[in-house]
């Protein structure tokens, strides 16, 4: 006997930025102004994990050390943990979660990203891991700086984290950005402050001392709902 399809809570798009946010730029470029045609899309566009489909390897998790060439990489050490939570505050276990950053200048490995500052070649800013029986995750790797993104004559990202995860089915599929406590510089950026205003604090993670490894690294606590009224934001609905 097959069981029955789960019931999905519907989004609550009220906490989500919109499509267009004039303070956002490029917003207006990609942003749709006519009502959505819904597609239907191939299996592989439903469930496609950015960084492959083998098993999540021993060190994906620390990208202190999984792109190691001739030395540490250079930056402030730092722990992300939390849990991964449905619509009812139940644990996700064994769900895929990808992250990618900027390293501690400012600047991601990628070839469209021209800003002048140091590739540290110990660091990729790249890594993955799954949750475990009770949702919880569990990153190494150096806090990002911040950079210079052409919003405006002066407009720099606050330092920020990606983050996409898959639940147990495509409706869970969720793709955001976790900011740090403090930063001055959240109040200036327009893809926070798009944001609704009642959802802005979910984005953000918490300093933890007990999370804080002695002489090692600061620990940041960042839980992450999938979905229903307290769901995390996206990072930007396209």
């Amino acid at each position: 006997m097959s069981k029955p399809a789960p019931t999905i809570t519907p989004r609550d798009w009220s906490s989500h930025s919109p499509y267009l946010y004039p303070g956002y730029k490029s917003t207006a470029k990609r942003g749709p102004t006519k009502p959505l045609i819904p597609l239907k899309a191939a299996l592989g566009e439903l469930s496609q994990p950015v960084y492959g489909h083998d098993g999540v390897g021993e060190l994906d998790h620390d990208l202190t050390r999984n792109a190691r060439k001739n030395g540490e990489p250079i930056g402030e050490r730092m722990i992300l943990t939390g849990q991964v939570l449905d619509e009812g505050g139940r644990p996700v276990p064994n769900t895929l979660i990808e992250l990618w950053q900027a390293n501690a200048c400012g600047r991601y490995v990628h070839k469209v990203d021209q800003h002048d500052a140091p590739l540290d070649p110990n660091f990729l800013g790249a890594g993955r891991c799954l949750t475990d029986a009770q949702g919880r995750y569990k990153f190494l790797t150096i806090k990002p700086g911040a950079y210079p993104w052409g919003n405006h004559r002066n407009a720099w990202r606050p330092n920020h984290i990606h983050l996409s995860l898959f639940g147990q089915h495509f409706a869970s599929r969720l793709v955001t950005q976790m900011y740090f406590p403090g930063d001055p510089l959240l109040a200036y950026d327009p893809i926070f402050q798009g944001t609704p205003a009642k959802a802005r604090e979910r984005l953000i993670a918490d300093f933890s001392l007990d999370l804080t490894e002695e002489g090692f690294a600061l620990g940041y606590q960042f839980d992450i709902v999938l979905r229903g009224a307290n769901e995390t934001p996206f990072e930007n609905r396209k």
